[in-house]
Formats: structure tokens, sequence, C-alpha cells
């Protein structure tokens, strides 16, 4: 590497020949005119006491042993990254998010939380894997996009349902002491989930817009069912008066609802189904084929 002329551009730059590539020049230092992109580095994470520009070396694959006995492994042992722990933290938030196919807002707002928390110092020897799918649960229930604790568990790394809510209640109840106010969760509704259910049972579109509409009148009832249940409810009815009807343990599958749970709810809607379903979907003769439950 030296201080050369460029033969193409004809700027003195720093420079490195690479005999095995050919007459190959490979810049290496800033020019005024550089502006790719590609040589910019990644943005900088207040929530990290380095912006989150150290580097924090991964284990290869099949090599465990080998690395952590290696001079990479001790050196990166020794702590000389106060936000290390930070850092795979916010890896295993990214990557549950990234499962989920959510918005980097909700992925910002998980590693808030987690932030907020690990600073109360109150998280050690907790399950630190049903803390991260509680922080990424809040997160998605604060920016509007809820999931269901089971679609959370589904990447959560082994961490239970129970231990994933025990783990947000605690982590509520940390906050809300910290802040001194109770802490907005958001409201959920059953539309939250009904698309995304439809779309797992492959609803055809006006079954999914009959069920929708349902969903939106049974707030005006006064069904005292959680909202996943309502939807796994609607959907149920809807189903029954389609050529494409869903067997009630596929419903509960694609929702995570238990199928005695759909039934109580189904239960409690039947009685309003002329009120909830579009007559554009079913007329009133046509509910008379709806299962009594």
């Amino acid at each position: 590497m030296s201080d050369s002329f460029c033969p193409d551009c004809k700027k003195q730059t720093e420079v490195a020949f690479d005999h095995s590539a050919g007459d190959t020049w490979r810049t290496f230092a800033n020019e005024s005119n550089d502006n790719d992109p590609v040589r910019v580095g990644g943005p900088t994470n207040p929530l990290l006491t380095d912006g989150g520009l150290s580097t924090v070396i991964a284990k290869p694959n099949g090599a465990q042993g080998e690395f952590l006995s290696s001079s990479l492994g001790r050196w990166q042992n020794r702590g000389s990254n106060p936000d290390r722990s930070l850092i795979l933290a916010f890896r295993t938030i990214a990557n549950m998010a990234d499962r989920l196919g959510l918005v980097a807002t909700i992925k910002d707002r998980a590693n808030e939380i987690y932030k907020k928390v690990e600073d109360l110092k109150s998280i050690r020897g907790r399950n630190q894997d049903a803390i991260l799918a509680a922080c990424l649960y809040i997160a998605c229930r604060q920016e509007d996009r809820p999931r269901t604790v089971k679609e959370i568990c589904s990447v959560a790394n082994g961490a239970t349902k129970k231990e994933i809510g025990r783990a947000k209640e605690f982590i509520v109840k940390q906050l809300e002491v910290e802040m001194g106010q109770s802490m907005e969760m958001g409201t959920i509704h059953a539309g939250d989930f009904l698309r995304r259910f439809c779309s797992t049972l492959g609803m055809n579109n006006q079954a999914v817009k009959a069920a929708q509409e349902a969903v939106q009148r049974s707030e005006e009832l006064d069904i005292r069912r959680s909202p996943i249940s309502i939807a796994a409810a609607v959907i149920y009815m809807i189903t029954q008066l389609s050529e494409d009807k869903k067997p009630l343990k596929d419903i509960s599958l694609a929702t995570g609802v238990a199928e005695g749970t759909i039934r109580n709810s189904y239960k409690d809607l039947y009685p309003y189904a002329s009120r909830l379903i579009p007559n554009t979907y079913a007329k009133e003769e046509d509910l008379k084929n709806l299962c009594t439950p």
C-alpha cells in the first residue's frame, strides 16, 4: 500500500495493488467526490454507550470450543465492550421481529423497553428469552400492531407462553414503579388479528370482508370475551356460511385459541348473528345453516 496515482482517475490517493486480480486498483482513502453509500457505516444507536460503533465477533458455526480458546475469543471475553450484552439482546430482538415480519419502529421500541428494564438491574437471574420476548410483545401493543402471546412464543427461543406472560407482568410492574404512573399498553381489538388469522386459513376476500364487518359490529355488543376469542368465533361463524368451511380444529391452530373457548365465544355471539353478519354475505334464511351452540 502506498500513495500513488490511480491510472484511471489520475488522483493521488492511498491505494493497494492486487496482484491476484490483475491490474486492479482498490482505493482506501476518503475522496471528497465519493458518495458511495457502501462505504458509509450503519446508523448509530443512542441506546449504546459508544453509539453502536463497536464490533461483537460472532462465534463461527461448529467452532465454539476453538473460538473460546483463540486469541479473538479471549480478547472478546475480557469484556472490552461494556455494551456487549445489550448488543446481543438487541440482536435477539431483531431476529424475533424479522421472523414475525415486524417493522423497524417496533424493534426500536422493544430495544428501548429492554434498555429501561436492564438499567434497573432487576432482571438478573430471570429467563432472558422470556424477558426479550415480553419486550417485543409490549412494543407491538404500544405501536398498535399487537401480536398474540402464541405468535411471540413461536419465535421466543424456547420461552413458554406462561413464562412470557409472567415476564410481561414483571416488566410492566417494574416500569410503572420507576415512572410513577401506569404504563400505556394500547387497546386490543379483534380486528387487529383478524386479517392475519384469515390469511393463515386461506379464506377468500369475500369471507374476509364479511368477517371484518362482523368484528366491527361486535364491538357495539356487550360480549365479555377477549378480542382474540371474538375474532376466532367470528371466523368460525363466517366459514360455516361459506362453501369453504373450516374445521374448528384448524381455526384453533390458526388463532391459538382453544376449541372450547371458541365454542363458548361462538355461543355468546350466536344470538346476534343477524346483526353481525352483513346481508350482502348471507341472507336471513342462510343463517339457519349455522350450528346451534
